[in-house]
């Protein structure tokens, strides 16, 4: 293949009109498409023919795809297919307005290629690179001209993720940050612009939560399906973390993280060694066919069985039966837990402090079965039916027959203790009783009874009726029979369970929360807007809600709670709760109940 003729390059006059993309693997290819489909000229460059031939492959692929969905029309395919030319040698940028770098992430590899387009480009071509964990300053720095080079961070897949990370050093001249963005914003990309550190916004967050995912799994705290499933069905995010880590790369992975650690020093961000020997073992994920997951081949997404697959129907000891549930409390937990149980064929007591409080609970689910059948969910007589089986009461002694005591009730380890060493006298031999607590040592309310083995945690979300998943913690006291029985209850009232340990945050917690903390740090280190972040973790990781979103819903005195918990139990420094969180609950802004939190919000 020949370097193009100084004719060919683009005499419209455009800004931005030829782009070069160095580096045709998967990320490179895939901008070299939004390129191509957007009406840039697009030189691809790969020392590899195979990658260059494999981007050409890749791009006659997907728009034949886009024709068959009426994305496109034929003679649209035609043109981009013509605007795409690929190359083996860098002299072929040499007309390119931009060069976007999409190298392997190694400094020595990236600065020889910034030295080489130094000799090969005009004064005036922006460079950009595409890296998401090395230094865009340092990368500038040994460039014959800092202020036109920037980093350009998409995210994979590039044609279909929304998201691109503007990124500037204190070298990069303002006019290219304005060009480059305004050719994101007309490749249908939504630009954020962020400043130079490893990972920059989204990863910056994103690899924190992923390395901590890989820790827990490492300690063998809960398996990699819990883990996955936990985080899908917890937070509805479209993957989990030790499956991303596989499509990312293991490799890729440690990578950022050592970038990160090498800047922050946060513990949090330092790999976890299982990165590094899955990484050193070749096991890369799924394009080597195997990471955290066995696939059917290299670059499959079809995981296959292996040796730490579960096996089902394994479980050789029985649950006890369960009839009648009694659910303590009468907020919004405990009314969509009694809710699900009575769904479910279970008859339920819903006993609060006062008959009134359970009686307006009941209430609430009525009104909560009444909105299902107006949605065609349920019909008016399983409804009816369904209430019938909820009796409410101002009084624990109700609870004398039932056979699972469950309590909803404020989550305080003195009040929670308490009410089980009530439960304890109250209810009959060989029942389970089991908390609801999302941060408490579910150990400390089996100690207050005098059967510790039939105690056991059964996290459930909110809004419970909704929401899949139940967090099934077991302590070292609980039994067997009394965790097969709840695991067996999940299955029955319809919830996936997850098994794991009593410590602080169990699974979804102990991920979630560091995560929205790191994302407070950097609002208050004034590196990114509260905007800016949400829309990072919404376009480019695919979280159905922004941290600051997330935090406002859940409520920064809730989340503070939480966080003091992870700090106190696993006295990580970066576990600390972000200063501007404990600001902000000590003013009263409380996230959208009380109008005002990280944003504020119209009072009904």
């Amino acid at each position: 293949m020949d370097a193009p003729s100084a004719s060919s390059s683009s005499t419209s006059g455009a800004p931005l009109h030829t782009v070069a993309v160095v580096g045709l693997g998967t990320m490179g290819a895939g901008i070299a498409e939004v390129l191509a489909v957007a009406g840039r000229e697009v030189i691809g460059i790969d020392i590899s023919e195979r990658a260059a031939a494999h981007a050409v492959s890749a791009l006659e692929a997907s728009t034949a795809r886009a024709v068959r969905r009426e994305r496109l029309t034929e003679g649209e395919r035609a043109d981009a297919l013509a605007r795409f030319r690929t190359f083996t040698d860098l002299q072929a940028a040499a007309d390119a307005d931009l060069v976007i770098e999409v190298a392997p992430e190694s400094y020595e590899i990236k600065q020889q290629i910034f030295r080489a387009l130094d000799g090969i480009v005009r004064p005036d071509t922006i460079l950009a690179t595409g890296t998401n964990a090395l230094s865009v300053t340092r990368l500038a720095a040994e460039s014959a001209r800092p202020e036109r080079v920037l980093g350009l961070h998409f995210f994979n897949p590039a044609p279909a993720m929304k998201l691109v990370e503007v990124v500037s050093s204190v070298l990069t001249a303002p006019a290219a940050v304005a060009t480059v963005t305004e050719l994101a914003a007309a490749l249908g990309k939504e630009p954020v612009a962020v400043g130079d550190r490893p990972g920059f916004v989204a990863d910056g967050l994103l690899f924190g939560y992923l390395n901590q995912a890989a820790a827990m799994y490492e300690a063998k705290y809960a398996s990699r399906e819990d883990i996955d499933a936990a985080m899908r069905l917890g937070c509805g995010l479209p993957m989990g973390p030790l499956a991303l880590l596989d499509l990312i790369g293991v490799d890729t992975a440690r990578t950022v993280l050592d970038a990160m650690y090498a800047e922050s020093r946060d513990r949090l961000h330092a790999p976890a060694p299982i990165l590094k020997q899955l990484s050193e073992a070749g096991l890369t994920g799924r394009k080597a066919g195997r990471g955290f997951y066995t696939y059917a081949e290299p670059d499959s997404a079809e995981v296959v069985r292996d040796g730490l697959t579960p096996v089902e129907g394994a479980r050789q000891v029985r649950g006890r039966e369960v009839r009648a549930v009694g659910v303590a409390g009468s907020g919004t937990m405990a009314s969509g837990i009694a809710e699900v149980f009575a769904k479910a064929g279970y008859d339920v007591v819903l006993a609060a402090r006062s008959e009134e409080k359970a009686i307006a609970a009941r209430t609430r689910i009525a009104k909560s079965l009444s909105r299902s059948v107006d949605k065609g969910r349920m019909t008016a007589e399983s409804a009816a039916k369904t209430l019938d089986r909820i009796t409410p009461s101002g009084s624990y002694e109700a609870f004398a027959d039932v056979d699972l005591a469950l309590e909803a009730v404020a989550e305080d380890l003195e009040v929670k203790r308490q009410l089980f060493a009530t439960l304890d006298k109250i209810c009959k031999p060989g029942a389970v009783l089991a908390t609801t607590t999302s941060s408490l040592p579910v150990v400390a309310c089996a100690r207050a009874t005098s059967r510790p083995g039939d105690v056991i945690g059964l996290h459930f979300f909110n809004p419970a009726p909704a929401m899949k998943l139940v967090e099934v913690v077991r302590t070292v006291l609980t039994t067997d029979e009394v965790h097969a029985t709840a695991r067996e209850l999940c299955a029955t009232i319809k919830k996936h369970p997850v098994d794991c340990g009593d410590r602080a945050g169990f699974i979804v917690n102990a991920l979630l929360f560091p995560y929205l903390n790191n994302a407070i740090k950097m609002v208050q280190e004034h590196y990114a807007s509260l905007d800016d972040i949400d829309a990072a973790m919404k376009l480019g990781g695919g979280y159905p809600m922004g941290p600051f979103e997330l935090l406002d819903v859940v409520g920064l005195d809730v989340s503070l709670a939480i966080e003091k918990v992870l700090h106190r139990e696993f006295r990580e420094p970066g576990l600390a709760p972000a200063p501007l969180l404990e600001h902000l609950v000590a003013a009263g802004c409380l996230g959208r109940k009380t109008g005002r939190g990280f944003r504020e919000y119209a009072r009904r």
